[in-house]
């Protein structure tokens, strides 16, 4: 027990350590004391209100840079950008130097803004709240006067975004830097060495692809001042990525567009060829009202807007037409004639050019050339035939009554019971039969012509009716196929449209594909 009370504990061991350490350091030194007495001596006579330089006839240099961090936000409805920036102030301060030597080798410290002075640079275009968007962070003093102050900063500026291409569009977005109250007498703006933003930690930007960040030193003397005033304006230069738009917009747009062209393969009988259309035009107005929304408001149209009214446009006339097509192939003949110009272009010329042709009957040019005469040739037939016809139906009708078959019999004989009319010594005769000697008549049992004629009209009318049927049906069938020719000629015309205004659309934009 006494052998263990003998051996030292840890907790002495340390403390025989820190002993011995602290006893290696120098005799008197001093942690921060020659900082504290730097600043005690530099901000003792100190003004920050007080321009530096050692003439006041001369202008203090900053050399000004910018860090573009991030692009946050491109705002497009409100024409705003929202960017993550660090600017680079550097100028000299002639009262802020010191030896080195008489300061234990400090060559450089940090001094809060608020208590030097610094240079009021804005940035003019700004739409934030606050105008002034940066963090006050230390400001760097080296020995020589120079002082160098990076505040970072969340900036929201003004952009006037172009819409003309949208959504293949290059847009520049201006961020304008100058100082707010001193002239370029006072205060001499200069751009770094590299004349350009820095973007060496620039993080990339999912809908936009950074171009460049080029810079420019402008001097403007105004009217009203002799004095130059400067600004710095560092202009972003962004492309859209098309890869979303692309595949969420334009394509889409073309499938509508497809739907509506293949609505005129879908036959009329079927009931859903409007119904089609009409679904579809309302899809192309959604789709236009999303665009609408994501551009600002301006009487400029953007491209895919232009491509979206051409689209919706087609659509339309295609719901046109399809009324157009629904009415032909629903007419009748007993209400609706077909004009010779309809004939001529959809039962003839039309079928013709788009290579078309009727169950049995081949279309081609020496067809129609043949047509065209055997029409005219019926004409002048059926124009001499009616002329003749009404020469021997008035030659029939009024006939003499002492020519006529069965004069001798008595006008009230049984066989004679229907009607006759005398108009003075003419007896008018409706029965179609031909004259006959009294010999042959007198065969027949009485009545018989009487039964012979109503049979003959029965006959004439059944054969009459059929006729007109099959007429009906030709000219009905004349209309169906020249709903055909129409929905065949619209879908041929609306196709082209469609591939016409995509491939205009995709060859007048500058760039087509950013990923």
């Amino acid at each position: 027990m006494g052998g263990e009370s003998l051996l030292p504990s840890a907790s002495q061991c340390c403390n025989f350590l820190l002993v011995l350490i602290l006893g290696s350091l120098p005799y008197g030194a001093e942690s921060g004391a020659h900082e504290r007495r730097l600043l005690n001596d530099l901000l003792a006579n100190y003004n920050k209100l007080e321009r530096p330089v050692i003439n006041e006839s001369d202008a203090v240099v900053l050399t000004f840079g910018l860090t573009l961090q991030q692009i946050i936000d491109v705002d497009e409805k409100n024409q705003l950008l929202t960017a993550n920036v660090w600017l680079n102030l550097e100028w000299t301060d002639v009262n802020l130097r010191w030896n080195e030597s008489e300061y234990g080798n400090v060559k450089d410290i940090r001094i809060p803004p608020a208590t030097i002075w610094k240079p009021d640079i804005l940035m003019y275009n700004s739409a934030s709240e606050a105008f002034d968007g940066t963090y006050p962070t230390n400001v760097v003093v080296k020995s020589d006067g120079g002082c160098s102050y990076i505040p970072p900063g969340i900036f929201k500026s003004t952009c006037k975004i172009d819409i003309t291409w949208f959504p293949f569009d290059d847009q520049n977005c201006d961020m304008k830097f100058g100082s707010w109250t001193y002239n370029g007498f006072n205060l001499d703006l200069k751009l770094n060495s590299e004349e350009k933003g820095d973007t060496s930690t620039y993080i990339l930007n999912g809908e936009w692809d950074l171009i460049g960040v080029p810079a420019k030193r402008n001097e403007v003397v105004y009217e009203c001042c002799p004095e130059p005033y400067l600004d710095i304006t560092f202009i972003i230069q962004i492309r859209r990525r098309t890869l979303y738009y692309f595949f969420n917009l334009i394509v889409p747009c073309v499938l509508i567009a497809s739907m509506a062209v293949l609505g005129f393969t879908l036959p009329p009988d079927s009931g859903e060829k409007l119904s089609l259309g009409v679904t579809i035009l309302l899809s192309l107005t959604i789709f236009l009202n999303t665009v609408s929304a994501i551009i600002p408001i301006t009487s400029d149209s953007p491209l895919i807007g232009t491509y979206f009214n051409c689209i919706m446009f087609m659509v339309a006339s295609s719901v046109v037409t399809t009324i157009m097509i629904l009415n032909y192939h629903h007419r009748l003949a007993d209400t609706h004639e077909m004009p010779e110009w309809v004939r001529v272009l959809f039962l003839q010329w039309i079928p013709w050019l788009l290579r078309m042709s009727r169950p049995g009957e081949k279309i081609t040019r020496k067809t129609i050339m043949m047509q065209n005469k055997m029409k005219e040739l019926d004409l002048k037939e059926k124009s001499s035939k009616s002329l003749l016809a009404n020469v021997l139906d008035m030659d029939d009708d009024f006939r003499p009554s002492s020519t006529l078959p069965h004069s001798h019999v008595h006008p009230h004989h049984p066989s004679h019971a229907h009607p006759q009319q005398n108009n003075g010594g003419f007896i008018r005769v409706s029965g179609t039969l031909p004259a006959q000697s009294e010999e042959t008549s007198s065969s027949f049992p009485p009545g018989a012509h009487r039964e012979l004629s109503l049979i003959l009209k029965e006959i004439k009318i059944i054969t009459d009716k059929i006729r007109d049927d099959e007429e009906s049906a030709a000219i009905e069938n004349d209309w169906k196929f020249a709903a055909m020719v129409l929905d065949r000629l619209c879908l041929i015309v609306f196709t082209l449209f469609t591939i016409v205004a995509t491939v205009a659309v995709l060859a007048a934009a500058p760039h087509v594909i950013v990923t």
